[in-house]
């Protein structure tokens, strides 16, 4: 087996700097230009791991937790009939894991959220999109080395390549949008993002989610908008971002 490996000169100063699961580009040409069979990107304190499969793809967080729920719900090692993700967990992750008989239960973003849950409701199996992931039976913490070594394992439990692995799960078109804001006014006061927020999801129907919400550390309002068409997606969010901007005085 040969290993390449890219970004891994640090300086003191080059952390995350356009590599590692903050940048995929640079991986998934390297994955598609060598035809490896797997590419896994750390971030720079290596709690969190993403992966490239051999044509390019991504699969992110989602993808792990739905490919690990199928093994351990085989093995009758899942517990507490539920996996933990969080409000950012793909709406596809959610459907696929209900066609098993298993639950989806969401927390705010941030893996001590999806800890707590798990704690709480006694499931060995969370994480988030970004790549934290937590195998309660194994480590109290995400660990990136450690989920890149799931992943393996599984591979060759099941003697597949990686996107043969998370077959199954439909990820629906997502749209992030961040807006700098001056100060966060309640969302719930603002009668034109409600509005927007309402029609949104009337379009959306039951195959859709929004979410609208303030980061919790720096200036920002974030507008998540998911369906099962992507022109649904991006003209719901850019709507919404619209009201917030002439809400909040910035358009």
């Amino acid at each position: 087996m040969r290993v390449r490996t890219l970004a891994d000169q640090p300086n003191g100063r080059n952390i995350n700097w356009q590599c590692g699961s903050l940048h995929l580009e640079t991986l998934q040409r390297a994955v598609l230009e060598t035809k490896a069979d797997l590419g896994v990107a750390l971030d720079g304190d290596a709690d969190r791991a993403l992966f490239v499969s051999t044509d390019g793809r991504i699969v992110n967080g989602d993808g792990v937790l739905w490919a690990a729920s199928r093994s351990m719900q085989q093995h009758g090692t899942l517990t507490g009939g539920a996996v933990v993700g969080t409000v950012m967990s793909n709406l596809g992750l959610e459907l696929a894991l209900a066609r098993d008989g298993l639950k989806l239960l969401r927390t705010s973003v941030g893996d001590k959220y999806v800890w707590e849950e798990m704690q709480r409701s006694g499931v060995n199996l969370g994480g988030e999109p970004s790549g934290h992931i937590i195998f309660r039976d194994l480590a109290t913490a995400g660990d990136g080395l450690l989920t890149a070594l799931e992943v393996l394992r599984l591979m060759a439990e099941q003697q597949c390549s990686l996107g043969e692995l998370v077959e199954g799960l439909e990820v629906f078109p997502q749209m992030i949008r961040n807006i700098r804001v001056r100060e966060k006014i309640p969302l719930e006061s603002l009668p034109r993002v409600q509005e927007e927020i309402e029609a949104g999801q009337k379009r959306l129907g039951s195959s859709g989610r929004i979410l609208v919400r303030y980061s919790g550390t720096e200036p920002l309002a974030r507008v998540m908008v998911e369906g099962a068409a992507a022109s649904d997606v991006e003209q719901v969010g850019a709507a919404i971002a619209k009201a917030l901007e002439g809400s909040l005085g910035l358009g």
